[in-house]
């Protein structure tokens, strides 16, 4: 007897022994069934009715499956050999449904082979074809990778009718996220010739993306307290076809939900509390522009009645009333009142001046505040804030992760938060801000994990992603008509303690955030220099007290040649050694430096100072101050800095007897212990603007004074050289170069002999285009001021060279941040009728 007279004969048993058993289900209309089939079509069916007798599966046999594994395939039915089944039951019928939800056949049934009361299960299947091709047509071969990598097509896989709608979907979602929302999305479905008929096949998405769809205009229904103009603004991301380039008119579902939200929340604001949308609609205008109706309804105009408190012991109601700021007869506004709570989307745990702050601040970990409003008539509200205070927490654990290069006891002194103490969400935002500024974490990752252990006490993890901090470069630049090189090498994680220690140098002993840095430059013959400057953050390792000592030497000459010998240079020695502080008063943001300098500056036969032969001495005393709020080094989005500094010689022409009006007294004489003091400040304030802190301004302000004691004796170097880029291609010792976009070297200084002071006033709006570990890419426009004087007298602060262009900045953690900027000057520079007009800027290194 053949095979399948074997199974006729096994089904003919059963239905005798148990009548009318089904093992089929029908069979779904499927477009994408294969061609061929996978199992004989006259396979046996159990039929459904009679009483059902109990049976053990003996055996499972698996027919008509070519890529998929069989035992899994087994279990994912719920088939187990030894296992016991009745039949008639739903059991087969259960089966056949977990394989059909799998979606890989394009038929399934089951057949039995009965022998007394084991029974062998015959499972046969048909495979969907494989699609071994996913291909587009009618787009770029870059948008056909992007499609590819979004829609995360495979070769061999299933094909079926659910696999193309999901992306026909998708593909159609894909382009209208771009404007093309008419795009339409046909499939073509082709054999594979190298391969069995109905075996395997090749997709092909026909993409005709249409032209692109605009908002064409934006109206508004029901509004009658305010106009659809005042509405349009309320819209952050969605916007009409105007005149304005800076607002997009393109379309995004969900930018068009969220701004939906901001418009409830405006008419919160104005005490619209039941505001509501009652409906909207998109529509086709033309091919390329589509309009948006809003229905409103905006209710009545409510006013705050009583405000009261419940549920706070920790602090009196008088002052979380005069914190909340909220009275009666104020205008209802859920926005701001949210806001200073400090609740829902306007908790913002940077900002002090909120409720949830300060418990939050005081170890109250869990406390809640949930606002109850209660209608009264037809305009008044009764605000009664509840306050669930719970307990305070404890820090119990402070754990790290992440950092293989810096050493955990270097990261611990930095924390502000410690086992043992009250919890306080401020000093986690210190913590985040000074981990920031170290420089070897990803900024944009720093975030601690807090997790309750107890209802008195919380752990605080800090997972930290590591980046590379250490920069080694080589360069070429050109300044003063000659072509310079330079190599450099910074190393911003030293560990001195370690030099001698065994396997420490991988490739260099590290750990301890200690800074080395050292460079040289030449051109061979005119011009070389040598710097070398080295800071501990923690001298001595137990107070964040710093150490800075330095050291450079340098020379420019006139031997432009090998075989030349100079008749003319400019040579500078100097060593310096700085303390700095971390101060606690007025808040732990600022910082107060001293270093004590000694240079030596040694002429010959040399122009561009007012003196030109002779040995100078520099002996100073410079102090600073400085605040530093910023979140982050490289792209901040929100805090301040700000520095003030003075640097001041021993006035020797008090006391030293000569009479420096003399004229014919001689350079060497005059200038032998250079005398001034210097006085200068500097401050930026960023603030972020959209709602994801991309789009950041950048305010600055700076300016400098060289002052003298004597007028007959006044500085010749420490001077200002304004204009430009800020870089001169080498090291100018002797000369502080201030950058002035829109003009060019030094070309806003009133006299040949540099200036004596300076001020300079920026606006930027920057926006970030890659925010990586690997790198940091932003593009900014900027206006900017400044001017140049020689005198006090001639100092003022509003007399500025206007400018105004754009750029952009890249930021390698190997070399630093380099950029380009074009400036166009608007006014003549010094000594000159002519505007500065356009002028493009080189930018290395980190400015402020």
């Amino acid at each position: 007897m053949n095979y399948s007279g074997k199974i006729f004969a096994a089904v003919a048993a059963l239905v005798l022994g148990c009548p009318n058993l089904s093992a089929q289900e029908p069979n779904p209309q499927d477009t994408t069934a294969a061609a061929t089939t996978a199992f004989p079509e006259d396979a046996p069916m159990l039929r459904n009715d009679g009483a059902p007798c109990r049976y053990y599966i003996r055996d499972i046999n698996i027919r008509g499956v070519k890529y998929l594994n069989e035992e899994i395939l087994k279990s994912s039915a719920g088939l187990v050999a030894g296992d016991s089944i009745y039949l008639p039951s739903n059991f087969i019928g259960n089966a056949i449904s977990r394989l059909w939800s799998q979606r890989f056949f394009s038929d399934v049934k089951i057949g039995a082979e009965i022998d007394g009361d084991s029974i062998d299960l015959e499972v046969f299947l048909k495979e969907r074809p494989r699609v071994y091709h996913w291909n587009f047509e009618g787009i770029s071969k870059g948008k056909k990778k992007d499609l590819t990598e979004k829609l995360k097509l495979k070769p061999n896989s299933e094909l079926s009718d659910y696999v193309i709608d999901k992306n026909q979907k998708l593909i159609k979602k894909y382009w209208a996220e771009k404007g093309f929302r008419n795009a339409t999305v046909d499939v073509r479905i082709d054999n594979d010739t190298l391969r069995p008929a109905g075996q395997a096949v090749s997709v092909t998405f026909l993409i005709d993306r249409k032209e692109r769809v605009k908002i064409g205009r934006i109206n508004f229904l029901g509004n009658e307290q305010f106009k659809d103009k005042r509405l349009r603004r309320t819209f952050k991301k969605t916007h009409q076809k105007s005149i304005n380039f800076f607002k997009s008119a393109k379309f995004k579902e969900e930018d068009y939900g969220e701004d939906k939200g901001l418009l409830i929340d405006f008419y919160n604001s104005k005490g619209y509390r039941n505001a509501t949308i009652v409906r909207d609609s998109i529509y086709p205008i033309n091919e390329k522009r589509m309009g948006i109706d809003v229905e409103v309804s905006e209710g009545n105009k409510y006013y705050i009645r009583n405000v009261s408190w419940v549920g706070n012991s920790v602090y009196p109601t008088e002052q979380l009333q005069e914190l909340f700021g909220v009275r009666k007869g104020d205008i209802y506004d859920k926005k701001t009142m949210h806001k200073r709570l400090g609740i829902g989307k306007e908790e913002n745990p940077e900002d002090m001046n909120q409720i949830k702050s300060l418990y939050q601040n005081n170890g109250y970990l869990m406390s809640q505040i949930e606002p109850a409003e209660t209608i009264i008539g037809a305009d008044s509200i009764d605000v009664e804030v509840k306050v669930f205070e719970g307990k305070q927490f404890t820090i119990n654990e402070v754990g790290i992760t992440g950092n293989q290069r810096v050493d955990d006891e270097v990261i611990r002194r930095e924390l502000y938060v410690r086992p043992g103490e009250l919890y306080d969400r401020s000093l986690l935002m210190q913590t985040i801000r000074t981990l920031g500024s170290m420089g070897h974490f990803n900024p944009e990752a720093i975030m601690p994990d807090i997790k309750p252990v107890s209802n008195e006490l919380v752990n605080v993890n800090w997972p930290l992603e590591e980046q590379a901090s250490d920069q080694f470069n080589i360069a070429g630049g050109w300044g003063s008509g000659t072509f310079v090189g330079s190599v450099g090498i910074t190393l911003n994680n030293l560990s001195v303690r370690n030099f001698f220690k065994k396997g420490a140098w991988r490739p260099y002993p590290m750990g301890q955030n200690q800074r080395l840095s050292i460079s040289a430059q030449t051109n061979g013959t005119y011009y070389k220099a040598l710097a070398l400057s080295f800071t501990d953050p923690w001298m001595g390792g137990r107070k964040p007290n710093s150490f800075t000592i330095s050291g450079h030497i340098s020379e420019q000459n006139d031997a432009y040649y090998i075989w030349q010998s100079a008749t003319r240079y400019f040579r500078t020695y100097g060593v310096a050694a700085g303390l700095g502080k971390r101060l606690t008063w007025p808040d732990p943001y600022f910082t107060f430096y001293a270093e004590a300098s000694y240079e030596r500056y040694s002429l010959k036969n040399w122009t561009g100072f007012v003196v030109e032969n002779g040995n100078s001495n520099l002996l100073s005393l410079k102090l600073v101050l400085s605040r530093n709020s910023v979140d982050q080094p490289i792209y901040p989005r929100r805090g301040s800095e700000f520095t003030a500094s003075v640097q001041a010689t021993l006035p020797y022409s008090l006391w030293d007897g000569k009479d420096y009006s003399d004229d014919s007294m001689s350079d060497q004489e005059r200038y032998r212990w250079i005398e001034f003091h210097k006085w200068q400040f500097k401050a930026q304030w960023f603030q972020a603007l959209s709602g994801n802190s991309n789009l950041v301004l950048m305010l600055k302000a700076e300016m400098g004074y060289l002052g003298s004691y004597n007028k007959h004796k006044v500085s010749p170097f420490n001077r200002y050289e304004v204009g430009g880029d800020g870089m001169s291609g080498y090291n100018i010792y002797g000369i502080d170069i201030i950058s002035m976009r829109g003009y060019e070297d030094g070309a806003l200084d009133p006299s040949s002999y540099y200036s004596r002071g300076y001020n300079k006033y920026t606006a930027e709006l920057r926006y970030p285009v890659i925010l990586k570990p690997s790198s940091q890419i932003y593009v900014l426009g900027f206006l900017e001021g400044g001017n140049a004087f020689d005198s006090w007298k001639s100092f003022s602060p509003f007399k500025i060279k206007r400018a105004a262009g754009f750029g952009v900045r890249l930021y390698l953690p190997v070399v630093g941040m380099l950029g380009i900027d074009w400036g166009y000057g608007f006014d003549p520079p010094a000594n000159s009728t002519k505007k500065s007009g356009s002028q493009f800027h080189f930018v290395m290194g980190q400015q402020f």
